[in-house]
């Protein structure tokens, strides 16, 4: 399946910066923690309140190189944007994140060059997918990894980063995010798509536009998933999310998260310290009052099948 183009040109930035948020805003909450909340309670407070470190995996490393790629991509004249040149972006993009994310060298023992050599060949087969579903000479995005956010409830502020958002003629949104694992499976489709429809919410709080689609590009199988929300999907939605974080906050006052087994603990870093697998969570930290802090930066990559 190959998807349409789209077109459009880099809207100017606001000359003085971002909008700042309201004073009444008291949390955040991003779409990878508003899943893990949804997946399994313990896991947030592992990762949004514990804040323990995970070390990254090769497929998570993998998503992470394939994202910088397709980014730095579209820096290239539309003309330049080919399948040779997206491979020799490879090599270059990773010695980057090697550089700024140190942890990332450590998937590979010392010694260990073709399992090196393997991981980056891998990475170039899945850009080839990705040229099976999209022809990028055909787009100029509107935004590349771009940080959105919007308040909800007047005290809640949502936010995440795009992969990619195109911009039609005719002003459609089109919200498009890089999946590096398979075609989803039933569930993993659904978190896909709670993702995306955080994205759509913040668009239309913001823009006052609802996406046309949400369109998840699977560029292991080549495959392309579009879904169309509507404004009353999106309110609904927005009342979820809403929810979703209430009861965050009550999880925090009592200092009771619970763990939720599932087959996505088989990814988990946490399973010495999970009760299902008898192990032993943490002391609560001291003086934690807020359900997600306003500091909350962008995670890592996602297990596979998780957000990818």
């Amino acid at each position: 399946m190959t998807a349409e183009p789209v077109t459009t040109q880099q809207p100017a930035a606001p000359a003085d910066g971002p909008p700042a948020v309201p004073p009444t805003v008291r949390a955040s909450l991003s779409p990878s923690r508003a899943a893990d909340f949804k997946t399994c309670p313990l896991l947030y407070r592992f990762r949004s309140i514990d804040r323990l470190p995970e070390r990254p995996t090769v497929e998570q490393a993998r998503g992470t190189l394939v994202h910088a790629v397709l980014e730095r991509l579209f820096d290239l004249p539309a003309d330049g944007r080919t399948p040779s040149a997206a491979g020799d972006l490879v090599a270059p993009q990773w010695d980057r994140l090697v550089t700024e994310q140190p942890e990332l060298a450590g998937i590979f023992p010392d010694g260990d060059p073709a399992g090196a050599a393997e991981f980056l060949r891998s990475a170039a087969a899945l850009l080839e997918g990705y040229f099976t579903v999209e022809d990028p000479r055909r787009l100029e995005p509107a935004e590349r990894e771009s940080l959105i956010s919007a308040v909800v409830d007047d005290e809640l502020l949502i936010r995440g980063y795009l992969d990619r958002l195109d911009v039609a003629p005719d002003g459609a949104l089109r919200v498009v995010d890089y999946k590096t694992g398979g075609a989803p499976r039933e569930a993993f489709e659904a978190r896909a798509l709670f993702q995306l429809k955080f994205y759509a919410l913040v668009l239309w709080r913001t823009r006052g536009v609802v996406p046309r689609v949400l369109r998840l590009l699977y560029l292991r199988d080549a495959e392309v998933l579009d879904y169309a929300p509507d404004a009353d999907e999106l309110l609904r939605f927005e009342r979820t999310v809403v929810a979703l974080w209430r009861a965050i906050e009550q999880a925090t006052e009592r200092q009771d998260f619970r763990p939720r087994p599932s087959r996505l603990c088989d990814w988990c870093s946490h399973q010495a310290l999970c009760p299902s697998f008898g192990g032993t969570p943490p002391p609560f930290p001291v003086g934690v009052t807020g359900a997600d802090p306003l500091r909350d930066a962008r995670t890592r990559p996602a297990a596979p099948g998780a957000d990818e």
